[in-house]
């Protein structure tokens, strides 16, 4: 088969016509690889290689694009390829590529990671830490990172959480209210000894028992009165994480029907 024509599209890949009207859309890469600039007349086999290599050459290019949208760990490249059904020999050789020229490198993985979890998430170390196993991270990597995430950012992150959701909050009592953000920052991946230090330091009014108690009374009144109504309003509110003293001293408050029974 003899080439015509070698020339250049608009998307940066190589057209090549062949006579007989047979054409292939390649890379400069294969062009070189195979002398294609130097030989006029190419065979079968020389045909057969230069579609391996293109194959080749379009999921390294692919994968590529995938890591200049986000930075990919080996391990998502790894599965990457698995997944496009890259042969073997193939996907070491573009692992081993990439990595030689910095698109693959776990320590600047894990480095970005760590700093976009620090300043664009509320996750916590313990978190971070299990996403980054998840990514086959070395352990010596992870500790490094993670340093950078010391206490005092850990805590300038709960105290502005906490201090978010005590502006919202319309529903709990304070130890509800702190029993709910420990389950949560925990859950987040702060220790629990720490979140604990910082709950310890806040102080909650508990005066929304009061709108708790009227919306309540309102509801319950329509069914109960006398000492069920108190009983049921004590119960509730107990339920909700109030103190029975806290309780108490709220519902002397209130105008029950037959007090006198209570």
């Amino acid at each position: 088969m003899k080439i015509e024509k070698i020339k250049k599209t608009k998307s940066g890949k190589y057209k090549i016509e062949l006579d007989d009207n047979i054409s292939l859309i390649t890379y400069d890469d294969v062009i070189l690889e195979n002398g294609l600039l130097y030989n006029h007349h190419i065979d079968a086999k020389t045909l057969n290689k230069i579609n391996i290599d293109t194959k080749y050459y379009d999921i390294y290019n692919k994968t590529v694009k995938t890591i200049l949208r986000r930075l990919r760990s080996e391990k998502e490249i790894d599965e990457y390829l698995d997944k496009n059904n890259v042969i073997a020999s193939d996907k070491k050789k573009i692992i081993n590529e990439l990595k030689r020229i910095g698109l693959v490198n776990d320590i600047t993985f894990a480095q970005a990671y760590v700093a976009d979890k620090i300043n664009l998430s509320n996750i916590g170390p313990d978190r971070i830490k299990a996403d980054l196993i998840e990514h086959n991270i070395a352990d010596v990597i992870i500790e490094k990172e993670l340093s950078k995430f010391n206490t005092d950012l850990q805590n300038d992150k709960i105290n502005k959480m906490l201090e978010k959701k005590i502006k919202t909050n319309h529903k709990y009592s304070s130890y509800m209210f702190k029993k709910k953000m420990l389950d949560e920052l925990v859950n987040l991946g702060y220790k629990k000894e720490l979140v604990i230090l910082n709950l310890d330091n806040i102080d909650i009014k508990d005066d929304i028992i009061n709108k708790e108690c009227d919306k309540l009374y309102n509801t319950l009144s329509k069914k109960y009165s006398g000492y069920t109504l108190f009983n049921k309003l004590k119960q509730k509110l107990y339920q909700k994480g109030f103190t029975l003293s806290t309780i108490n001293e709220v519902l002397d408050n209130y105008d029950f029907n037959s007090k006198e029974d209570i």
